[in-house]
């Protein structure tokens, strides 16, 4: 009977020691592995923190202060003398309706001097106030203020009805300033329309004036009306630039705009 060959004892051994072998370089890739996921995961977390760290370095947008932060009383920018004079014995003023007195204010008058059979002198007096904030995203409040008086210029000077329509620079009222004058023909009469537009930093002031014969009475004078008319104007400006604590040191703003689009000037009564 033949005998089973006996293994080497030998062999055994070699066998285990090339198993172990194997094992090692597997148990050093796993380990590799486990340290580069560890370093990528250091290098994410060390971007996004120094991305963090330049937004927040970032410097916020700014924009120049609007110079004026309120505007005067509507009823009070004209002297007594000045209503009398272009307006007489009118009543109290009729102050505009507003949501925010400080950013959007007006007041009118009107007077009708009756001269018997020689007919009557109708007069009527508008002062209107628009003041623009400044603002990161639409801009500085004057720039915006610029912008509507070009506007309200070019809406006046296109006044429908509107005849023989002259405009012609103002000085030494605000910043800038134009009148504008035309004939505005009713059933009434011939209205003489004079309106001047002026901006003073931050804040547009629109005047109208208008006057007619009615009823036989002869149309005024659209010179005169139109004198009345600049030196109200200017008179007007100043009650803007000296209103009570109204000015602003400077510095920056982020402060909205008007919550009401701007309305244009008021037409010639009916």
């Amino acid at each position: 009977m033949q005998r089973r060959a006996q293994r080497d004892p030998s062999v055994k051994r070699l066998h285990r020691v090339l198993a172990g072998a194997a094992v090692v370089p597997a148990m050093l890739i796993v380990a590799g592995c486990s340290s580069d996921s560890g370093s990528d995961d250091g290098k994410d977390k060390a971007a996004g923190s120094s991305a963090s760290a330049s937004a927040s370095a970032s410097p916020s947008p700014t924009v120049r202060a609007a110079v004026y932060k309120d505007l005067p009383e509507a009823c009070d920018v004209l002297s007594k003398k000045t209503l009398d004079d272009l307006v007489p014995k009118a009543k109290s003023g009729k102050e505009s309706q507003s949501e925010d007195i400080s950013m959007r204010a007006g007041c009118s008058w009107d007077s009708l001097a009756n001269n018997g059979v020689d007919g009557s002198q109708f007069r009527w007096l508008s002062v209107s106030m628009l003041r623009f904030e400044s603002d990161t995203t639409r801009g500085a409040g004057d720039e915006l203020a610029k912008e509507y008086y070009d506007k309200q210029v070019g809406d006046v000077q296109a006044a429908e009805g509107a005849e023989d329509t002259k405009s012609e620079p103002v000085t030494e009222t605000g910043d800038e300033a134009t009148a504008v004058r035309y004939d505005l023909k009713k059933k009434e009469g011939t209205f003489k329309q004079q309106t001047v537009v002026a901006r003073v930093e931050n804040v547009v002031l629109t005047l109208d004036y208008n006057g007619a014969g009615l009823a036989g009475d002869k149309a005024p004078s659209a010179d005169d009306l139109m004198k009345d008319a600049k030196k109200a104007a200017k008179e007007a400006v100043k009650a803007v630039t000296g209103s009570g604590g109204g000015k602003s040191s400077g510095g920056d703003a982020e402060s909205g705009s008007p919550s009401k689009p701007a309305s244009s000037s008021a037409p010639a009564k009916d």
